[in-house]
């Protein structure tokens, strides 16, 4: 079931140094709801359960992409379809499904792409293959998936060589179709990922352009805001600052939701001069809470983590059960989730969720660190790693880039 939590508003006493600057609104002010914490679960047909608490899973490489469930041009495997999404559902999870990519006898061009398969990077064929497949979907799973995304990563050629604006058409054609069959699911753009710079200038502002030509038949802007293997989150914040830019350039409507439909650190790329890179012990846990604290800060309504499973050699921060990358997300989880709030940035960026008499702030540095004062009512603070201890209520202590909570002790 669909479900929303009620609002509520919130607010704490703090002081920090340096200037504070008030976060960009959400698209849809409310508090952190469950799903906003997202998860990538290749394995989730085979009934794999994240011990996190995750509240949606996007289904991509998962076995389950256009081409791997219509093989053939009027054959459909759903079995792995079928199970994912029961799994999903028995976990309580939304589902983001991936409408794409292009099968082999669907292409125009079966050269383009071959990832999952032959064919994927190719523009269909016939826009009547394109509109069969997503009506057999909607009709077939109905509330049980709440969004659809159009694409993955359309702005590389290994998932997407036709243009920006064959890509407004594919998801005008889908748009159409949900709203048809389930009016109350999520449209979600198709996602560009903006590591690669170029390739994300060409396509982004060239598809948001054409969307706006076709009225915006979209409810979700979707990117993927990996940085280069080197990069922090801070780099991720600078590329939400990015592309926020660009949809208010795009005149994107106000009450659109930017998702962030995969993101990790440390991998390869883009280029020789990035090797991969493992992040382990604290910086793990402080660095997937500083992503979901970010995305309340900067207006980033949901992420998904790419991806749970175990000893994955492709992405630097390991998230299944016993990382210390799990226990940052579930810590982060514990903070927000279910809060309203109120984001500041500065040299030490904090988010408040609770009032005088139950002061809840989370405070971090994006880059170095600052100096922060200790709400007057607060007298324990607990770290990413959900290591806690007392704190003196007024004192003033230092905040480098592991966040730190401060609120009540547990009674």
């Amino acid at each position: 079931m669909r479900r929303a939590l009620a609002a509520f508003v919130l607010s704490s006493s703090m002081v920090v140094t340096g200037a504070a600057v008030a976060a960009p609104a959400h698209a849809a002010p409310g508090p952190v709801m469950p799903e906003d914490f997202g998860m990538h679960i290749p394995n989730i047909s085979e009934g794999s359960a994240p011990s996190v608490n995750d509240g949606s899973v996007r289904l991509w490489d998962s076995g389950v992409a256009w081409g791997q469930v219509q093989q053939k041009k009027n054959t459909y495997w759903w079995n792995g379809l079928d199970a994912s999404i029961q799994n999903a559902n028995a976990q309580n999870l939304k589902i983001l499904y991936v409408l794409g990519s292009t099968p082999k006898w669907a292409a125009s061009n079966t050269k383009q792409g071959t990832y999952p398969n032959a064919g994927a990077a190719s523009m269909p064929k016939s826009m009547t293959d394109w509109k069969n497949w997503v009506t057999a979907v909607v009709k077939r799973y109905g509330a049980s998936i709440e969004s659809y995304q159009i694409w993955n990563e359309a702005n590389l050629t290994t998932f997407w060589q036709g243009t920006p604006k064959q890509m407004a058409q594919l998801t005008n054609e889908a748009y159409k179709i949900i709203r048809k069959y389930d009016p109350t699911a999520k449209v979600v753009a198709a996602s560009s990922t903006m590591r690669l710079q170029s390739a994300y200038k060409k396509f982004f502002p060239a598809y948001m352009k054409e969307l706006k030509a076709l009225k915006w038949p979209i409810d979700v802007v979707s990117v993927h805001l990996y940085p280069a293997s080197t990069g922090t989150p801070a780099n991720r914040a600078d590329f939400i600052k990015q592309v926020k830019a660009d949809m208010k350039t795009a005149k994107v409507p106000a009450a659109k939701q930017l998702w962030d439909t995969e993101i990790n650190y440390g991998i390869k790329g883009p280029g020789s001069s990035y090797p991969d890179k493992n992040i382990e012990g604290p910086p793990a846990a402080a660095w997937v809470a500083q992503t979901y604290l970010d995305n309340i800060r900067l207006g980033v309504t949901r992420a998904y983590w790419y991806f749970w499973h175990p000893n994955a050699p492709l992405v630097g921060i390991q998230m299944f059960d016993g990382t210390i990358g799990a226990l940052g997300y579930n810590t982060v989880n514990q903070w927000i989730n279910g809060s309203s709030y109120s984001c500041t940035t500065a040299k030490v960026n904090t988010c408040q969720m609770g009032d005088n008499v139950n002061p809840k702030v989370v405070a971090w540095a994006s880059k170095g660190s600052g100096t922060f004062v200790v709400p007057a009512a607060a007298n324990w603070t607990c770290d990413a790693l959900n290591q806690c201890q007392p704190v003196v209520p007024g004192s003033t202590v230092t905040i480098g880039n592991m966040p730190q909570w401060f609120g009540l002790a547990p009674s």
